[in-house]
Order: structure tokens, then C-alpha cells, then sequence
């Protein structure tokens, strides 16, 4: 019966997420669980049935206070427990941005490797949700790819949200793990029930093509394989998508590798365009691959304003305004 537990499981991305949790706590007697409404499942059922089966002093509520449940796991990290923080949502991180940027961040490198808390993991709901307004549907990755000393990882589907869950938890920094909350319950997949890890920092290349390099991460990375379909069956190009997965240190390699071979660069992400993640692709794909571009990179991102309620079907970075970027590289 234990080579039963190496088989995949059908899961969707909650309970893959809820699986790698579970996977951990069995194994590390230190891991801890700890955010707002973890103990009876969290918002999103990420945490359901941990408090019952580990016990109320390994997975348990915190105040509403996004400073003091990061404070706290930078504490319990440093005296040596492998520490899970859930920030409720991605857009209520800032009240936490002093202790990740400036205490968790900077740990190490303070005390010159005497102290670290590399055994810190946050995780939030992230992204766009079809109803989330302004406060519930922020992408704030760009906020903390201008931090050294954290990774950031953003999920496409239940295989990548439970290898590259369990890598960070691992991995000895601190990492903030967003999970695109509008796929919690979109897709289903085959996940292993026993732990794996799948490589941070490493981009994978999800379909091979020779005329113009898409890159996203997490929810996007969806839109774009639609967009690849259907600038194949309507112009006849042929996309190379690429999927980010790690946005710090992100894996500068594989895109300019693909760019190379392409002549083109097409970065698409939910969050405002000016500043976001798009453009230090963008700037980095440029100083490199200078000469090997056909046309100018084309970022296609939302709009430098607040997230909008019923106007989130205009704000999105659609597959429409995705293909129409694409035709203008192509007769550039």
C-alpha cells in the first residue's frame, strides 16, 4: 500500500497546495503553519483538515496583523522552525513589506551569516479573480524583485504550485510563494501525493516555436496559450512560450536563449505596466540580445491605475490585445 502513495492523484490547485503543506508537516517535526483563519481551512481551503491532524500548536491563527505574522515567522525561522505564513491575500502584504524587505530579507547578510531565517515561507492568494475590485485582486510581485536576499515564485497549474511549493519551503531563503487564486479550482491534474521539487529559478519552456518568444507567469501563462493557438491558425506564427514560474532570480538564460531564435519578445503580466516585471525583462533582453531583434520587445500588462471592479474585462491583459501585440511585432 505505501507504492500506492507514488501514484498521482487527481488535485486541483488548493488541495495540491494543501498537499505539499501536509507533506512537510509530516516530515519536519519544526514546520509550523500560522496566518489568519489557517486553523479552520483558510479563505481559500488551502490549510483544511492540518489543524485536526497536526495539532492546534502546529497550525494555528494569528491576529489580523500582516506585520506581526511575518515579524513572527522571521523569529520562529531564526530560533530553527521551518515556518509557513499565510498572508490572506496578496494585496494585504504591505503592511508586512518593512519586515520582509528590510529584517527578513537583509537577515543573513546583517549578521554575516551568524543568523538567517532561511526556513521562512509566506504564501498569498494572488492576481485576478473576475470580481476581487481593488483589494482583492493585486499582482505585487515587482514590489520584491527589487529586494535581494527573498525569492518569488508564482504557479501555473497543481503539478508546479506543489514542486515549486515544496522547493521553497526547502530552499534556505526566504521565499514568498504567490498562488493565483483564480485557479484554486480551475484545472485538475495528476499530482503525486509523495513529496517532490521542482527547480526555483529555472523557466520552462511549455512550446517550442520560431518567430516570437511569449513570456508569463502564473494565470497568464494560460491566456498566452491561447493567444500562441490562435496567432498559428490565424497569421501562421509560430509562438515559443515560456513560462517565468521564479521572478527572483529569474532565469535570465532560457529567455534570451529563445529570443535569440525568435527576433521577438512579448512579456504579459496582470500587474501596472509601468515598473512591473515586464520591464526589467524587457531591459535585460535588450542589453543582451540587442542585435538579434526584429522588432521592439512588446509588453502587454495592465493599466497604471488602481484595479477596477466591472471594468476588469477592459483592464486585463486579454488574449485579443496579447494577438493584436503580436501582429504588430510580426509587420514591424
Amino acid at each position: 500500500w505505501l507504492i500506492l502513495d507514488w501514484f498521482p492523484y487527481k488535485m486541483n490547485m488548493f488541495q495540491s497546495v494543501t498537499s505539499a503543506l501536509d507533506n512537510t508537516l509530516a516530515s519536519d517535526p519544526t514546520a509550523v503553519i500560522f496566518g489568519e483563519d489557517v486553523a479552520f481551512g483558510g479563505v481559500f481551503r488551502c490549510t483544511v483538515g492540518l489543524r485536526d491532524k497536526y495539532g492546534k500548536d502546529r497550525v494555528f491563527n494569528t491576529p489580523l496583523c500582516e506585520q506581526g505574522i511575518v515579524g513572527f515567522g522571521i523569529g520562529a525561522a531564526v530560533a530553527g522552525a521551518t515556518a509557513i505564513a499565510e498572508i490572506q491575500f496578496a494585496d494585504y502584504i504591505y503592511p508586512a513589506f518593512d519586515q520582509i524587505v528590510n529584517e527578513a530579507a537583509k537577515y543573513r547578510y546583517r549578521s554575516g551569516n551568524l543568523f538567517d531565517c532561511g526556513s521562512l515561507t509566506i504564501r498569498a492568494p494572488w492576481g485576478c479573480v473576475g470580481h476581487g475590485s481593488l483589494y482583492h485582486s493585486q499582482s505585487p510581485e515587482a514590489f520584491f524583485a527589487h529586494c535581494p536576499g527573498i525569492k518569488v515564485v508564482i504557479p501555473r497549474s497543481p503539478v508546479q504550485a506543489k514542486g515549486l511549493l515544496l522547493a521553497c519551503i526547502a530552499d534556505q531563503n526566504p521565499c514568498i510563494f504567490f498562488e493565483p487564486k483564480i485557479l484554486y479550482r480551475a484545472a485538475v491534474e495528476q499530482v503525486p501525493v509523495e513529496p517532490y521539487t521542482l527547480p526555483l529559478s529555472q523557466a520552462e519552456v511549455l512550446q517550442e516555436g520560431s518567430d516570437v518568444t511569449v513570456v508569463a507567469w502564473g494565470t497568464q501563462i494560460h491566456v498566452m496559450r491561447e493567444v500562441a493557438d490562435m496567432a498559428q491558425e490565424k497569421l501562421g506564427v509560430s509562438c515559443e512560450l515560456i513560462d517565468l514560474q521564479t521572478i527572483l532570480p529569474w532565469d535570465v538564460e532560457t529567455i534570451c536563449k529563445s529570443v535569440v531564435k525568435t527576433g521577438r519578445l512579448l512579456i504579459s503580466h496582470e500587474a501596472p505596466i509601468t515598473g512591473g516585471f515586464a520591464a526589467e525583462i524587457s531591459s535585460s533582453v535588450q542589453e543582451q540580445c540587442f542585435l538579434n531583434l526584429e522588432a521592439p520587445i512588446s509588453r502587454v500588462c495592465g493599466y497604471d491605475t488602481p484595479f477596477p471592479h466591472i471594468f476588469e474585462p477592459f483592464y486585463i491583459p486579454d488574449k485579443w490585445k496579447c494577438f493584436d501585440a503580436i501582429k504588430k511585432m510580426i509587420n514591424y
